[in-house]
């Protein structure tokens, strides 16, 4: 787990990279930047859990105003998402962010839970990697 936590660094970080053309890169560069940080802590240790819980906690929430927009792109048949770079409808565009913000709260959930006080590296089947 922690050699995978470096290549969890590199695709947050080429993400957060990537959101630096996107009409509000601020809050997207921001969210996979955190991920990306946390994957570094975890990595060369002392990851404190509150450290990736805080933000575990926020993005979540945020992610929850996103099943609306979700459940009517499944409703509407669950049309391609990756069809250009470009959104044509809005159902595009609040998609793939509920996926993005999916992706970094399942992140940081998962740091936290691997960084909490008292767990051992054989409790984990992860870290056998």
């Amino acid at each position: 787990m922690k050699y995978f936590s470096l290549a969890i660094a590199v695709l947050f970080s080429l993400a957060a990279y990537w959101q630096l053309n996107d009409p509000d890169p601020g809050q997207w560069v921001a969210v996979y930047g955190m991920v990306a940080y946390v994957s570094v802590r975890y990595f060369f240790g002392g990851l404190r859990p509150i450290v990736a819980l805080l933000p575990a906690v926020a993005i979540f929430v945020w992610w929850c105003t996103y099943i609306p927009a979700f459940a009517d792109w499944v409703s509407q048949g669950m049309p391609t998402i990756t069809g250009s770079m470009k959104a044509e409808n809005e159902y595009i565009e609040l998609t793939r962010e509920f996926l993005g913000l999916l992706l970094a709260w399942v992140a940081l959930a998962t740091y936290a839970y691997l960084s909490r006080p008292g767990r051992t590296k054989d409790a984990s089947l992860l870290d056998a990697a």
